[in-house]
């Protein structure tokens, strides 16, 4: 069975809206693990908001590895409209989030990602289909802005991997324990 994993980028204290605010000093330690984290992956779920920006920025980037990678995935969308962009590889998901995402998960093929989208992360690890949690946080305080673990039930998480970047990132990894 392929595994979901959810990479978020935060703030200290969990806002996850609008990362490009309080992340400045990325090193080559948060690109490695970047690099790690969608060398496993094959599929992305990404929602409709973060796809329509995504698809005006990817499509024309040189950011490496992340260019490569995001322009030639898999990508599903989730939406009730047609999407409004066309981007190589994109399907939408009109339905259930979570029942497409359990499906997709008995398929053939390699990790699942959730980039970016925090209403997306925040349905599926309401859901427990969120196999990995992988968070980048950075030594800021937002004060404001959506938080990627509000609302949600409690979950049980077990620590995988922790480190700090040479910026002050830390870069951790949590298995979400059923």
């Amino acid at each position: 069975m392929r595994k979901v994993v959810a990479y978020e980028l935060l703030s200290r204290d969990g806002v996850a809206e609008r990362p490009d605010g309080f992340f400045a000093d990325w090193d080559d330690a948060m690109d490695a693990n970047l690099g790690a984290v969608i060398a496993t992956q094959d599929a992305v779920i990404l929602g409709r908001r973060s796809y329509r920006e995504w698809a005006e920025f990817w499509p024309g980037s040189g950011i490496e590895p992340f260019a490569t990678f995001i322009n030639g995935v898999a990508k599903y969308v989730t939406t009730s409209a047609p999407l409004d962009r066309k981007w190589a590889n994109a399907t939408a998901i009109d339905g259930d989030l979570a029942g497409f995402v359990r499906d997709l998960r008995n398929q053939p093929g390699a990790d699942i990602g959730v980039h970016a989208s925090i209403s997306v992360t925040q349905a599926l690890l309401a859901a427990g289909v969120v196999d990995e949690l992988r968070l980048v946080i950075a030594p800021v305080i937002a004060g404001s802005g959506r938080r990627l673990l509000d609302g949600l039930p409690a979950i049980r998480l077990e620590p995988i991997r922790s480190t700090t970047s040479p910026a002050g990132y830390l870069l951790v990894d949590y298995r979400i324990i059923r």
